[in-house]
């Protein structure tokens, strides 16, 4: 398993996560399943809107179990250390491209409710700052294909 493959969560964001999945491959499944089982019994299928928003809700549903799964595989849970090393699960301050900017290198699910921006490690932004120290200067090449420079401020554990 490579280190873009895992997924670093808190203890939190796990659980949340795994009560999700449980809901969505339990409850969430029956109940969809039997709307689509009461709307075949009406009849013709073709203009049937509640069938066809059933399964559409099944097709929805059964995407975002495997989604879960797959994160929930290939998952690190645990608090990066305050090394002042930018790596998964840090708030990081940084200036990029002049502008003071505050944000959550990692999954979207680690920041639970917080306001705080996410990039994901394997971002243009995130792979360019990971691994960095607190002082270093980078640059990386915008999707524009301009190059940005981002100075490293201060890297903390994210505490949710």
């Amino acid at each position: 398993m490579t280190e873009s493959t895992v997924t670093w969560l808190t203890q939190e964001a796990h659980d949340r996560l795994k009560a999700e999945l449980e809901h969505l491959s339990g409850p969430a499944r029956t109940a969809i399943a039997e709307r689509i089982a009461a709307a075949r019994d009406e009849g013709d299928l073709k203009e049937n809107g509640g069938y066809h928003a059933a399964r559409e809700e099944q097709a929805k549903n059964e995407a975002r179990i495997r989604e879960l799964t797959e994160k929930l595989r290939h998952v690190q849970i645990s608090t990066p250390a305050d090394d002042g090393m930018v790596e998964a699960g840090m708030v990081v301050d940084a200036v990029v491209a002049g502008d003071e900017m505050t944000f959550l290198l990692g999954s979207r699910e680690i920041a639970g409710t917080t306001d705080l921006d996410v990039y994901s490690p394997t971002s243009p932004l995130g792979a360019a700052i990971d691994g960095h120290s607190i002082g270093e200067t980078v640059t990386y090449t915008a999707p524009s294909g301009k190059e940005i420079a981002v100075e490293i401020k201060s890297a903390t554990p994210f505490a949710s």
